[in-house]
């Protein structure tokens, strides 16, 4: 396994981003359709650039800081990425996002990234909870959270003013011991 892979899965080598993603990843999040519920519009090749980067000098587990790594498939095409950041006041809390192109998404790609990343931050960091917070509008972002283990703990009503209009959102939690595998 390269040295920049972080696990495997049937389909996918989860593995740190690389100056070579940049125009895959450009290329989706610049979508109109991807950015709709996500914090970035008109996302542009000079951010794109910034942030992989940026991931160049980073790594996975250190508190507060966002980490994006790159979800490509057997092909070696980048279909996604997934974003992790450790809580800075609780390092064993772990909030995900996840982001797929559209002609790679309703595949089952990123119900096996999520699961694949629990078992990972489970297992390899010692976390101990897991957090994802979604557009309340974002269907089927819930459903995939459902679907992968999470439970919906809150729904909050127009805490967040988001694109211009007040926005509201749910946020998803699992613990280590409901992962399967992980409980002592």
């Amino acid at each position: 396994m390269d040295d920049d892979v972080f696990f495997s899965t049937e389909r996918l080598t989860v593995r740190a981003m690389r100056p070579s993603d940049v125009e895959a990843f450009v290329g989706y999040r610049s979508d109109p359709d991807v950015a709709r519920y996500q914090s970035w519009e008109d996302y542009t090749l000079e951010q794109g650039v910034a942030l992989v980067a940026d991931m160049q000098t980073l790594r996975l587990g250190v508190p507060g800081e966002w980490y994006q790594l790159a979800l490509v498939d057997d092909a070696g095409h980048l279909v996604g990425d997934l974003a992790a950041c450790v809580s800075a006041d609780e390092p064993r809390q772990l909030e995900v996002g996840f982001t797929l192109a559209p002609e790679h998404q309703g595949q089952g790609y990123a119900t096996e990234a999520l699961r694949g990343l629990l078992s990972y931050v489970f297992g390899e960091l010692g976390v101990h909870r897991v957090v994802a917070i979604t557009d309340a509008r974002n269907d089927a972002a819930a459903a995939l959270l459902t679907r992968v283990g999470f439970r919906k703990e809150a729904h909050f009503h127009d805490n967040v003013f988001f694109k211009g209009a007040w926005g509201s959102e749910f946020l998803f939690a699992v613990l280590a011991s409901e992962w399967p595998g992980e409980a002592a």
